[in-house]
């Protein structure tokens, strides 16, 4: 250790000495400034209700109640974040190792709380008010999602992002969505119109009201759903009304990987456009039931079966 007191070399060292903890503490001073923001600055993003959800630091530890949020979670970077899920969240690969916490519609409220969440994702229409009442009540922050158009699906992957921390997966993520979504309207804006009909279940007959997401890709694809009227959405029918509406094509998914037998018994029905055009056709459930970036893989299939029933047409 130098003893700086007199002559120009000691005068020399002291200054040069000066000058580097000045620079140490610039330097840590920078440091402050622009990486505190990163590990602890407050989250603020309103869900898909209006509401405000308001986070200290971004989540680390994601409870989300329903299989759709837990995909899109993953989308957005955000997969090893999630400590609890529901039953059926299958998507991606990973997803299946995350503890579930029960059913999306009837979970366990003892086992969410027990997994200490800073951040509970719930689904408006899925899970039960009750449920989610329950869990505002204890405190625990809350982002209701509810996206109704295929849209919302690249804004859930951005405000999933914020809130977990994950901007820079989920960024370009969203953008990659927003311009796949943009090339499959190009492709089937102008088309002539296809009434459609689609069947969620047999018993009972349920199809999709005006607010469903998948009335949007019917939309999207150049498709009139013939139920598009109906507030609920997934409202019971009967098959005088499908009759009565006479659509000219059947559209179903079912609740597995392949096509549910019920769609022949629409067969019998031989007064109606899509029987008599052979246009009875499905589409799997995960890819079109489930707002998550799959969607658009489904909304692919769909529109291609409407062109298919534009090609059956008779001159």
């Amino acid at each position: 250790m130098k003893w700086i007191d007199v002559g120009n070399v000691h005068r020399k060292d002291a200054k040069a000495q000066r000058k580097n903890e000045i620079r140490s503490v610039l330097c840590a001073f920078a440091a402050g400034v622009f990486m505190i923001p990163f590990a602890h600055a407050e989250v603020s993003v309103r869900d898909d209700l209006g509401n405000t959800v308001r986070l200290a630091q971004p989540a680390k530890r994601i409870v989300s109640l329903a299989p759709h949020m837990t995909e899109t979670l993953f989308a957005a970077g955000a997969g090893s974040q999630i400590v609890g899920t529901v039953d059926y969240s299958d998507f991606p690969e990973a997803a299946k190792k995350i503890p579930r916490v029960g059913g999306y519609s009837r979970f366990d409220l003892e086992r969410v709380a027990a997994l200490k969440p800073d951040l509970i994702v719930g689904w408006y229409s899925g899970n039960a008010p009750a449920h989610i009442e329950k869990l505002q009540a204890l405190g625990f922050p809350l982002y209701i999602s509810q996206p109704n158009q295929i849209d919302h699906i690249a804004t859930e992957i951005e405000r999933f992002g914020e809130l977990a921390g994950t901007t820079a997966v989920a960024t370009p993520e969203a953008r990659r969505f927003r311009e796949q979504l943009a090339a499959l309207r190009a492709r089937y804006s102008g088309k002539a119109t296809v009434r459609t009909f689609y069947q969620i279940w047999k018993q009972p007959l349920m199809t999709i009201g005006k607010n469903q997401i998948i009335s949007d890709v019917v939309r999207l694809c150049g498709g009139s759903n013939v139920f598009g009227q109906i507030e609920q959405m997934a409202p019971a029918v009967t098959v005088e009304a499908v009759i009565a509406a006479n659509p000219e094509v059947i559209i179903a998914s079912g609740m597995g990987d392949s096509r549910p037998e019920w769609l022949d018994d629409w067969k019998k029905w031989t007064s109606i456009d899509a029987v008599k055009r052979d246009n009875l056709f499905f589409v799997p459930p995960e890819l079109i039931q489930r707002h998550t970036p799959r969607l658009l893989e489904g909304t692919e299939k769909l529109c291609q079966h409407l062109e298919t029933v534009r090609t059956r047409r008779k001159p």
